[in-house]
């Protein structure tokens, strides 16, 4: 009879890892989600929680929306690091890929190239490694933010660079709701927005402004259903394509008032409202 080798514990498997709201407990929670799903090019500047910085000292970190390649982190010459957050996923648990990514960039000398494990495995997650704080979202104009000066007189990065930026849909984040973005693509517009509430909690009040009419944004608009991105809600609306990002703050800013009363509504749904909710429920589709 064959005797097994004996082995030692084997690194998680994804579903094992999988995490339904990779970003929870995240002061900004929806604007992680809307710079990972929503966002073609923006940047945020991160802090190191204290005992990480303690360990790797005060390194600057600063989030972008995507690397080139769709890296999951760079290291600059100057030692400031850059995390990516759209990026092929490694695990069912976003956050623990990020904060891999995170260590091994802050493990890395400056100008080097950050080597990532091909299985994150079990260990802090992001929220361990950053301090908790709203986002400071920059939106930026194109990929150029994340060069080192003078990088683009390479023609193939030149040629490159311009493809990406070329690629580029308009994209305006709206003052009037967090987590809230206008974009333009060829032959509309769209608003999606990231809501912060729990699924059931987001579904009755919206149903319930469906089920009075007081769901779209205005005259020529259509609510086009939702989807769920890392566990939260995220309605969309088309709008008429000719007009301005701008214009869309008040209306959108009447929705948030009209939500924010609905959710504040302390009675059971009514019938109506309940067959709007079953219809609501049948729109969505969910992006991991």
């Amino acid at each position: 009879m064959s005797k097994r080798r004996k082995q030692g514990p084997s690194a998680p498997k994804p579903r094992e890892m999988f995490s339904v709201r990779p970003f929870a407990g995240m002061v900004d929670e929806p604007e992680w989600i809307a710079l990972r799903e929503l966002v073609p090019a923006a940047s945020a500047p991160l802090q190191l929680a204290p005992d990480v910085v303690e360990h790797f000292g005060d390194v600057p970190v600063i989030l972008a929306t995507v690397l080139p390649m769709a890296m999951p982190a760079l290291r600059k010459p100057d030692g400031r690091v850059f995390l990516g957050l759209q990026r092929h996923v490694q695990s069912g648990d976003f956050s623990r890929d990020l904060a891999v990514a995170l260590a091994s960039a802050l493990e890395t000398g400056p100008g080097e190239s950050v080597a990532i494990p091909a299985v994150p495995g079990i260990g802090p997650r992001l929220q361990d490694m950053l301090v908790n704080d709203a986002l400071d979202v920059t939106m930026q104009a194109g990929f150029d933010f994340w060069l080192d000066e003078g990088a683009t007189d390479d023609p193939e990065v030149a040629a490159s660079l311009e493809r990406a930026n070329a690629s580029l849909y308009p994209t305006t984040r709206l003052a009037a709701a967090k987590a809230c973005y206008w974009t333009r693509v060829p032959d509309k517009a769209h608003v999606r927005w990231v809501l912060p509430e729990d699924d059931d909690t987001a579904l009755d009040a919206l149903a319930r402004l469906s089920a009075t009419g007081d769901l779209l944004l205005g005259a020529g608009t259509r609510f086009a259903g939702m989807f769920r991105a890392c566990g939260l809600l995220v309605p969309v609306w088309d709008v008429p394509g000719e007009a301005s990002a701008a214009e869309w703050e008040a209306p959108v800013a009447d929705l948030a008032k009209r939500y924010a009363d609905a959710l504040a509504v302390g009675t059971p749904l009514s019938s109506a409202e309940r067959r709007t909710r079953q219809g609501l429920i049948g729109r969505q589709v969910t992006l991991r």
